[in-house]
């Protein structure tokens, strides 16, 4: 049996293995997820408004960032956001929870192997890629952004 010969068997032994799911279905769950968190970050953001009206636009959303934060870290340490995830895909992963999540998930897998060993160095082990990649790629665009007003 050549090489090729066997991947295409192994390539439709996957296709009968893997689970069917709609496209569909998916796509509506993952807009249903999405758009109920971020209402839910605008209704936090309203009332935060309503009760300090002088409080500038930046500063209600740094609070409503916070507590979405916080309700997706106490919802993942519970374990409610994991439903939510298996229900809604994407629709969790878009918004600020999905990044908060995923620290918090690895902060509660590794907390028996300590504070340092455990917590504080696995805590970042999926979103340290994350906050490298976009703290690198900021300062490229921005040294193109910064260059081109120049010339």
């Amino acid at each position: 049996m050549d090489k090729t010969e066997r991947n295409n068997e192994y390539l439709s032994y996957v296709e009968m293995q893997t689970p069917k799911t709609g496209w569909f279905n998916s796509l509506f769950h993952a807009f249903i997820v999405g758009g109920t968190i971020c209402c839910l970050g605008q209704m936090f953001g309203d009332i935060i408004k309503s009760y300090n009206p002088t409080m500038d636009i930046l500063r209600v959303g740094n609070w409503t960032s916070l507590i979405i934060i916080a309700i997706t870290i106490i919802f993942t340490a519970f374990g409610f956001f994991d439903r939510i995830a298996k229900f809604g895909g994407a629709g969790t992963f878009i918004p600020i929870s999905g990044f908060a999540n995923s620290i918090a998930s690895c902060a509660i897998e590794f907390k028996n192997e300590g504070l340092v060993f455990g917590l504080g160095s696995k805590m970042f082990v999926v979103a340290g890629p994350v906050l490298v990649n976009g703290v690198g790629y900021s300062m490229i665009v921005g040294l193109i952004y910064y260059l081109c007003l120049l010339f």
